[in-house]
């Protein structure tokens, strides 16, 4: 477990639990501020069902299988990370905490796992590197593309080792929560940093509904850098990724916070995951709230999984060192789930360990 622990030992407050986790980080929040991180889109169904989706799988364990020590060490592009439980990308998190993206890095650091970089944080992808751990940079292609290419280069030199690129946002989702609070903007103080430019103004993010297949192939003479395609779902987009030589899917629905309705993540991975066929890995971004629930994404052929809101709580909560203890406790969880379940490593959770409950 490379010193992540065997136990709960030494989580504290986070052994009760993610809920309560949560409750404490809403009671430090401005009520707008945790609608935003909190809310979806629409009527919020893919919101809630990103989660019960999870509740619909269950563990089928091998016995007598011996797994020993577990090995949770997972690569990425060339990096060796200490847990398949990654962060996912999401904006402002100076409203959580005074230290923003840089408390959520330092605590990713020390567990050993990548932090990938929103493209609206409040903090600039530079400050954020100086917490020393492996980043990825998500990116919203704009539709100025000498702004996009300068955005991707700020990202390379900071340091970051892939590229993140949402898909699924040609339009911005309907999120009522923010529409009812008149939460349209940053409060003064705080601004999209990776947003500046070279005059240093800072732009807005633009949606881009002319967004297709040739702007990937055009960041492919950008950068030099793997490039993830996050929001795949349909498993004819897996496909046409491979066939456009991307070096990775991340398969979200952006946490239901676009078009309400869609499918559940871990309910549209195994699709994806026959589409692509073992060409390129698989990520799942979406409802994962315990260490079993990385499990059944891994079993399903996931490589890693992505984790947003969780995180989130826990920088509210306790900075740093609550986003440490979230991924301690899904690693910590996902490690006894291992054993349990007769598994030495991810690599060993194969299909027949999960079946669908109807």
């Amino acid at each position: 477990m490379d010193g992540l622990g065997a136990g709960l030992d030494g989580l504290g407050a986070y052994a009760d639990g993610l809920d309560e986790l949560a409750a404490r980080a809403r009671a430090r929040l401005d009520p707008a501020h945790w609608d935003f991180f909190a809310g979806g889109a629409g009527n919020e169904r893919t919101l809630r069902d990103n989660e019960d989706a999870f509740e619909r799988w269950r563990i089928v364990p091998r016995v007598l299988r011996s797994p020993g020590e577990r090995d949770l060490r997972t690569s990425l592009f060339g990096d060796e990370l200490a847990t398949p439980v990654l962060v996912a990308p999401t904006a402002f998190h100076g409203l959580a905490h005074p230290a923003g993206e840089v408390a959520t890095a330092r605590g990713a650091a020390d567990v050993g796992t990548v932090m990938v970089v929103s493209m609206a944080a409040t903090a600039p992808v530079e400050r954020i590197a100086m917490a020393g751990g492996p980043l990825w940079f998500q990116l919203y292609p704009q539709p100025d593309l000498t702004f996009t290419e300068s955005v991707v280069k700020r990202a390379e030199a900071a340091g970051c080792r892939a590229l993140v690129v949402t898909v699924d946002s040609p339009v911005f989702g309907r999120r009522e929560r923010d529409l009812r609070n008149g939460f349209l903007d940053l409060p003064p103080g705080l601004l999209c940093e990776n947003m500046r430019d070279d005059t240093g103004r800072v732009r807005n993010i633009a949606m881009d509904p002319d967004l297709g297949w040739q702007r990937i192939e055009w960041l492919r003479g950008v950068t030099g850098l793997p490039i993830l395609l996050k929001g795949v779902l349909h498993p004819a987009d897996a496909r046409l990724a491979v066939a456009h030589g991307v070096d990775g899917v991340v398969v979200s629905n952006h946490g239901g916070r676009q078009l309400d309705g869609v499918v559940a993540t871990v309910d549209a991975l195994p699709a994806v995951v026959e589409a692509v066929g073992g060409r390129l890995p698989i990520l799942l971004d979406g409802g994962v709230r315990r260490g079993t629930d990385v499990l059944v994404a891994l079993a399903l052929g996931a490589t890693a999984v992505l984790v947003g809101r969780p995180v989130l709580w826990g920088l509210a909560a306790d900075g740093a060192d609550g986003v440490r203890n979230v991924l301690q406790r899904l690693t910590t969880e996902l490690d006894q789930g291992l054993a349990l379940a007769g598994a030495a490593r991810p690599a060993d959770l194969t299909g027949d360990l999960v079946v669908a409950r109807p």
